[in-house]
This record gives structure tokens, C-alpha cells and sequence, in this order.
């Protein structure tokens, strides 16, 4: 008999016996886990929980969701149960710098990435070769002022209509309304260059440069009404120094930018990512 495997997210204010009604639902089912984290806040009150399990049953995603229902719901809890072999599908948006897109491609491709790219939107030309060959659906969507909403009510359309569950900003360089925001919130992904707020504008690392700063590195967030401010999700980070050129930072930057984003989305497509306030819990 084939063995499902699933994933178990909760968070809730924290209580004595959160643990113990996990595993003892889990068992009365005869339910293996395989993993389990667990963690309070002190200082939100908050408690969260991720929990991997297997069993033979043969039974739906649905089913399984209503099975957990009764002995879950009364601990006021935000839950939801995950079918492992489900990848995330997800909508890549992009503009005219790739690095960032062809590292997320490439780890979807080599199965690094438990993702399914159903389509890349761009407000430019410049990919849609690139994304073609590997088989996924590329949308130009000019922007422009008077088109900003309209893109924006295009790419939530083909969220829905897709089945894509996750937004990811691979260096998209167009500045998201608020209502944009708003309706993607906890469902979108951002990566910037951690030099800002430092260093705003074009040419950060130029200015980095000139300044002689000594770290560079990336932030992955969600993407939020305040720019560049959302929950962080993933960082990385290099040490540099005076030998640096501006051509050898930005090069650098570029790759720690595909990395923490590529990191960044794993995490979340593995359920390990939880909200807590303005910032994340984030299992290993």
C-alpha cells in the first residue's frame, strides 16, 4: 500500500496542550509523524506549530482536512493541512534584469524547488524566449499610469484562473498599489538588495560602492503596502572590501539575490513560513 505524506500548520495563542492535541489526534488516527517543530513567542503570545506525518489511508486532501477538524478547533487555532506532493504553483513576475528569474527556472527544473511555474508576467519583452523553452506560459503586461490597475486586476486574474497560490517578484521593478498588496498579503514574495535603505534609487551599488561598505547582501520579504518593509523571510550576506570593484559588487549582489530568493520560496512552498506580526517564524 502507497504511504501519503502531509503537512499539519497551526498557529494560535499560546495554551497548555497544544502539543499533546496534535499528537494525540494524529495517533488516534494511527497517523505517523516523521517531523515536528513547535514555537512560543513570548513576546506575541503567539504559539506555532508544523507538523509532517504519513499514512496509508487512501483518503483526499478534503478528507483529511475534515478528519483533523474536530479535535483542532478548539484551540482558536489558524490551520491547514498540506499534501506533500502537491508543488505550489506560483506566477513569476519580471522585468528587464533575469538573474533572479533564470535561477528560480533552473531550480524548478532540476526539482530543487517543490514549485510549479504556471506563468511569468513582465512589463517587457526581454525573457519571453528564455521562459518559452522551458515549456511555461510568458504574459506581457505593459505598464503604464493610466494601465498600473488594470495590469495589476490582469495578474490576479491569472492568479485565479491558474490555480497559482504564491506571487514571486523576481526583480519586478514596478511599485504594487496598495490594494495590489493588499489582496497578495502573505501570498507574495520580494527580493531587494540589503543595502537599503542606505543606498535608495538607481545605482545602489555604485553608491555602495563609493561609500566603501564592507556587507552586501539580499532580503527575501513578503510583499507589503510599505516598500521593501514587509516580513522578512530569508537573508544573505557577503563580506567585502576596498579591492571590491562596483562591476564585482553588483555581481555579487546579483547572486545573493538569486539565492535568498530561491531560499525564500522553498520555505514558504514547504509550509515552514509563518506570519507573526510584522515578522516570521521560519522552521528549518
Amino acid at each position: 500500500m502507497s504511504v501519503a505524506e502531509y503537512v499539519l500548520t497551526l498557529s494560535c495563542p499560546d495554551r497548555v496542550g497544544i502539543v499533546a492535541a496534535v499528537s494525540s489526534s494524529l495517533a488516534n488516527y494511527g497517523y505517523s509523524i516523521n517531523d515536528s517543530q513547535q514555537y512560543a513567542d513570548h513576546d506575541t503570545g503567539q504559539f506555532f506549530m508544523r507538523v509532517r506525518f504519513e499514512t496509508e489511508d487512501s483518503i483526499s486532501l478534503q478528507g483529511m482536512k475534515e478528519r483533523l477538524a474536530a479535535p483542532l478547533d478548539g484551540f482558536d487555532m489558524n490551520w491547514n493541512v498540506h499534501d506533500v506532493a502537491e508543488p505550489l504553483r506560483v506566477v513569476i513576475m519580471v522585468s528587464k534584469q533575469g538573474h533572479v528569474l533564470n535561477h528560480v527556472l533552473f531550480q524548478q527544473r532540476e526539482g530543487l524547488l517543490p514549485i510549479e511555474v504556471v506563468a511569468v508576467v513582465s512589463n517587457h519583452e526581454t525573457w519571453r524566449n528564455e521562459v518559452e523553452w522551458h515549456g511555461i506560459e510568458f504574459h506581457h503586461v505593459p505598464v503604464t499610469p493610466e494601465t498600473k490597475l488594470e495590469s495589476e486586476r490582469y495578474v490576479l486574474d491569472l492568479m485565479q484562473r491558474s490555480g497559482a497560490e504564491t506571487l514571486i517578484l523576481a526583480r519586478y521593478m514596478q511599485i504594487l498599489s496598495n490594494d495590489m498588496c493588499q489582496a497578495i498579503e502573505g501570498r507574495a514574495i520580494n527580493i531587494h538588495h540589503s543595502l537599503l535603505p542606505s543606498f535608495k534609487g538607481a545605482r545602489p551599488y555604485e553608491q555602495a560602492h563609493d561609500r566603501g561598505v564592507k556587507v552586501i547582501g539580499a532580503t527575501a520579504h513578503f510583499v507589503t503596502a510599505e516598500l521593501d518593509e514587509g516580513p522578512i523571510i530569508e537573508q544573505d550576506l557577503r563580506r567585502v572590501d576596498h579591492r571590491f570593484s562596483a562591476t564585482q559588487l553588483a555581481a555579487l549582489g546579483q547572486d545573493l539575490e538569486a539565492r535568498a530568493l530561491a531560499s525564500a520560496v522553498k520555505a514558504h512552498a514547504e509550509n515552514r513560513v509563518f506570519l507573526n506580526g510584522i515578522k516570521t517564524v521560519v522552521f528549518d
